[in-house]
């Protein structure tokens, strides 16, 4: 542990993300943390307002004695790059979503980890109250055995503008691909936080269905897990308004949430006994419905990189290991594996497997030509 009244902070990559995590630690929002280093390909007039070195080569600030601890907000082909440099010269780290284009990079990465080293990832939506609400009734048993669970998230529209300003958004080369990777890697990663992971799934992706890229920009997902039931993923950046409806049915309840509220239903009894005993032909266990929605104001991207300052101070455990990046990673890559063989997918992932495939089309792609356009930029309207 660090026996600092601070971390030491260095960020590497000054994009969007990485502006909101600097305001957040400016404004005293996370604890125990200071900015002490920047790095980005081009000089910051940032770093001259904070008083603190710029380098323009990550390896340059990781090896420069400023930092004690790393956050990685690069465009994810650097994300192993960056990670292991950092790793490799002992330092702590946080990553931006996702862990890596692959399983394998994650899997590099996580190999390289010391037993000293805190090593969290930026799944923010493990800090969402809703999400909490629902892993709370889930532990509790509540809604007993799980039997289905089906999520419709297809409200992470994106225009085309959001893609053309960017050399290496939605390329297999700069991103190791699109709406699963990018967007969706949050809901793939609480889908198995709340439910756990799947045992296999078949998956179709659609790419470039609605904007002129190469990666997927479309998915519909079936899940199958170990105990025998089933789930449904549904994903979409080309739908408008586009749907968030989340599903965790059990034998003793269900859990829904509509975009705005979340529901706790009951069956009393529970819907497998009911079945065996009941000689009503028509009948139905008796259900109690609660509005259960918790007020869900936080400030998600502070809350884990406050807890990240305090696991390298006080050990404390972490959100986010970056250990769990693989899971969504894992269910990403399979579906993308899936539509390319057209086969269902077991899991855990074959990564060989998988890097085979994505390395294929790494090397038909390249990155892009950004777009000479001022775009707008509102991070608030980014978060879904």
């Amino acid at each position: 542990m660090n026996n600092r009244p601070a971390v030491r902070l260095g960020v590497i990559g000054l994009g969007n993300i990485a502006g909101q995590h600097i305001g957040n630690v400016r404004a005293g929002h996370v604890a125990d943390c200071e900015i002490a280093a920047l790095c980005s390909r081009t000089p910051s007039a940032l770093a001259r307002e904070l008083g603190v070195p710029h380098f323009t080569e990550t390896a340059s600030l990781i090896d420069s004695g400023t930092c004690d601890a790393v956050l990685i907000a690069t465009p994810t082909w650097h994300h192993v790059e960056a990670g292991l440099q950092a790793l490799a010269a002992g330092l702590h780290v946080m990553m931006e979503k996702p862990l890596g284009l692959s399983v394998g990079e994650g899997e590099q990465l996580l190999a390289r980890t010391g037993a000293d080293q805190v090593f969290a990832l930026m799944l923010n939506q493990r800090t969402d109250p809703l999400f909490l609400a629902m892993r709370e009734v889930i532990q509790s048993g509540a809604l007993g055995t799980i039997t289905r669970t089906h999520w419709t998230m297809t409200n992470w529209f994106r225009p085309e503008v959001y893609f053309q300003v960017s050399d290496w958004r939605a390329t297999w080369r700069g991103e190791g691909g699109g709406l699963l990777v990018n967007q969706c890697i949050h809901n793939l990663d609480i889908f198995q936080w709340l439910c756990g992971m799947p045992a296999a799934l078949r998956a179709f992706c659609r790419f470039g269905q609605y904007h002129d890229i190469e990666v997927e920009d479309e998915v519909t997902a079936y899940l199958e897990y170990g105990n025998g039931a089933t789930g449904v993923f549904v994903g979409s950046t080309g739908e408008a308004p586009g749907v968030n409806r989340f599903d965790v049915v059990g034998d003793a309840g269900a859990l829904s949430f509509d975009g705005r509220r979340l529901l706790l239903s009951e069956n009393t009894p529970a819907t497998s006994a009911y079945n065996r005993d009941t000689r009503d032909m028509f009948g139905m266990p008796d259900t109690t419905t609660r509005d259960i929605t918790p007020e869900r104001t936080t400030n998600q991207h502070a809350a884990v990189l406050s807890n990240f300052t305090a696991a390298i101070l006080r050990g404390e455990p972490l959100i986010a290991p970056a250990a769990d990046g693989l899971n969504s990673l894992g269910i990403a890559n399979a579906m993308l594996l899936s539509t390319w063989d057209d086969a269902r997918i077991e899991l855990p992932l074959d990564s060989a497997r998988y890097q085979a495939a994505l390395d294929a089309r790494v090397a038909h792609s390249a990155l892009r030509v950004k777009a000479d356009i001022e775009a707008n930029v509102d991070m608030s309207a980014s978060y879904r």
